[in-house]
């Protein structure tokens, strides 16, 4: 299967290309810089139609991962970015969807599960989750966030392509050892010692291991019967004090210092980021994946935190 990828130069379109190769499929990124991985990259500036449009025909499934980083301070400018990046994104690739004589299956579009509200109270599936930009008391940073998802996910769903099949991927945080990435972070902190909760470590941490997420997507292109929202993340979601004291656990530290809020706010300061993904609960569950018959090979923590910290002590890290 021909499957390609617009935006898919960072840490998750690489973990996708990556799977999608070793599993024998064509794999095309779409991309604004030149890649030497082993598939193949055509660029694209992300807004407008282009030559690579042509890669559109008879492809099996679209997976957009487009969207500025959103690993910086929330300021005019950046959100103005982040926002337009991804709701331009979105839009050109419907219409290149909408040019094509032989229209791709499927259309995965990233989202994410920030788009639920932060809570406490109980889990967020497709059906009953919580999505509520006026939520008292939230950082106006946390709105914004949910501004962003729901208007990424609004572009999907009125874009003009009623021969393909769309599916919004509210993903977690994917956990992947490779350098850069949330879980290598994570890591490095627990092995200097810095590994205690965030905050008070009452907010629900929600996460998906690197190979249950692409398998996830694969799952999704194979089952004609998904879509609309869809939550990618393990069904074991948990606190941020727990989540830390098992990667402690799993890493075989036995202490970890905690961080305090304004240590955080201090921190996301100077490295020039926000706190919401560290202290915003996410509670989040995969209940459409569960229901379709989708089997998690690392459902719970512990086992994946193993698997992980295994995989970063044999590249040396």
């Amino acid at each position: 299967m021909k499957i390609i990828i617009p935006g898919g130069s960072g840490q998750v379109g690489t973990v996708l290309a990556r799977t999608f190769r070793q599993s024998g499929h064509e794999v095309v990124v779409l991309s604004r810089k030149p890649s030497r991985e082993k598939w193949r990259t055509v660029a694209w500036d992300g807004e407008t139609l282009g030559d690579w449009v042509a890669e559109f025909e008879g492809a099996g499934a679209i997976i957009n991962l487009a969207g500025q980083s959103v690993n910086c301070r929330y300021n005019d400018h950046n959100r103005r970015v982040i926002k337009d990046s991804r709701v331009k994104s979105t839009r050109v690739v419907g219409n290149a969807i909408a040019q094509a004589w032989n229209p791709p299956r499927v259309w995965l579009q990233a989202s994410t599960a920030t788009i639920y509200a932060h809570r406490f109270d109980g889990a967020n599936d497709e059906a009953t989750g919580i999505i509520d930009k006026s939520e008292p008391n939230a950082p106006d940073t946390w709105r914004f966030s949910i501004e962003v998802a729901t208007s990424w996910e609004r572009a999907l769903k009125e874009s003009p392509t009623p021969n393909t099949r769309r599916v919004a991927m509210r993903s977690a945080i994917v956990m992947n050892p490779d350098p850069g990435s949330p879980f290598s972070t994570l890591a490095q902190l627990v092995k200097f010692g810095l590994g205690g909760a965030a905050g008070d470590g009452r907010q629900y941490m929600s996460w998906i291991h690197d190979r249950d997420f692409a398998n996830a997507v694969l799952w999704l292109i194979e089952h004609e019967e998904l879509e609309g929202p869809v939550n990618l993340a393990a069904p074991n979601p948990l606190t941020n004090a727990e989540f830390m004291r098992v990667l402690r656990s799993a890493w075989g530290m036995p202490f970890g210092l905690p961080a305090t809020e304004w240590m955080l706010e201090l921190g996301a300061f100077v490295w020039q980021s926000e706190t919401e993904l560290i202290l915003k609960s996410r509670r989040v569950v995969p209940a459409k994946l569960l229901q379709s018959g989708f089997t998690f090979q690392f459902p719970a923590w512990p086992d994946a935190a193993r698997e992980l910290c295994k995989r970063v002590r044999a590249n040396g890290r």
